[in-house]
């Protein structure tokens, strides 16, 4: 079993510096330790997934602009996630306002390549499968 991810969990993107705090509006009224609880579709880039400090994927048009300046070497970018799809797989057996409820298992990828993955849940008692 996996834990229920809520607003404050810890996120990595492959591809960034930093780590970045999950953010979940409290529309779905469903708590895990008081804190509201994710589903796979708190996805949005710069609502739900902030930066994660600096960018260093060649994917990134930005990126590739700093690196062709730098005459080849790769110069990281301040981090602007774009997150094309939900998170996935999610827990389908459970479900918070006829959405998946999201577990900390789950990942979510940047259109620059990067996979974000959940680091802490954000609570550490509600288990979901």
């Amino acid at each position: 079993m996996a834990f229920q991810v809520c607003s404050g969990a810890i996120l990595q993107c492959s591809f960034g510096l930093a780590p970045s705090a999950l953010t979940v509006l409290p529309v779905n009224r469903t708590l895990a330790e008081n804190k509201p609880a994710a589903v796979i579709m708190d996805n949005v880039p710069m609502l739900n997934i902030m930066p994660f400090g600096m960018c260093q994927s060649i994917l990134n048009p930005a990126v590739a602009a700093a690196t062709t300046a730098a005459a080849g070497v790769l110069t990281p970018v301040p981090c602007v996630p774009v997150t094309v799809a939900p998170w996935a797989p999610g827990s389908p057996t459970v479900l918070i306002g006829n959405i998946p409820a999201l577990n900390d298992t789950s990942m979510c990828t940047c259109m620059w390549g990067g996979v974000i993955s959940i680091n802490f849940a954000g609570q550490a008692k509600v288990m979901i499968p």
